[in-house]
């Protein structure tokens, strides 16, 4: 044979173009290593402040306990008042101070348990859950707020809340005559 055409292991002749190896060279892995650093630098500070996540799962949970009060108040044929304090938002079948034998239970048969649920509601087994730590609550007017669906699930009012975090704040509206919560 030539020197121009090696033997592989099978036997068969391969050119000196097919024996190419193949990766990466170490210019290409210091320039990702390079990139992934970046990101990781950038990436970081938004997981190190949990106040926006914190805000815009409150909102959320906001929302979810006041379409179910609506939605309560139509399966059941009664008023369901939804209360909103500086430290928590409950759900209750009477106005008022919503004694034991008037809560609203919890559609999972608990609440979140979270420490700040479990600081501001006395029991984890009602729909009531306590604002976290680091996240503000505003209303429209003052607080406390209250607001009831009646049997056909019309508010008594509108409701406009603000929740917020170390961000932009995250609003939670209740249409007036609609109920609708968005």
């Amino acid at each position: 044979m030539t020197g121009r055409f090696r033997c592989s292991a099978q036997g068969a002749a391969v050119s000196p173009q097919r024996r190419r190896q193949t990766g990466f060279t170490m210019v290409e892995l210091i320039i990702v290593l390079v990139l992934i650093g970046v990101l990781a630098a950038l990436g970081a500070g938004r997981f190190a402040d949990r106040k926006d996540f914190d805000a815009a799962g409150f909102a959320e949970q906001t929302r979810s306990m006041l379409r179910h009060a609506q939605k309560l108040a139509i399966a059941q044929n009664r008023s369901v008042h939804v209360l909103i304090e500086a430290s928590r938002i409950s759900l209750c079948f009477n106005a008022g101070a919503c004694p034991a034998a008037s809560r609203v239970p919890a559609p999972a048969g608990g609440n979140s348990g979270s420490s700040a649920t479990r600081a501001a509601c006395a029991s984890t087994t009602w729909f009531c859950e306590g604002r976290p730590a680091g996240v503000t609550l505003a209303s429209a007017g003052t607080l406390p707020a209250s607001l009831s669906f009646d049997a056909l699930g019309r508010p008594s009012a509108g409701l406009a809340l603000t929740v917020g975090g170390s961000g932009a704040p995250v609003a939670v509206n209740v249409a007036p005559e609609t109920g609708y919560v968005h």
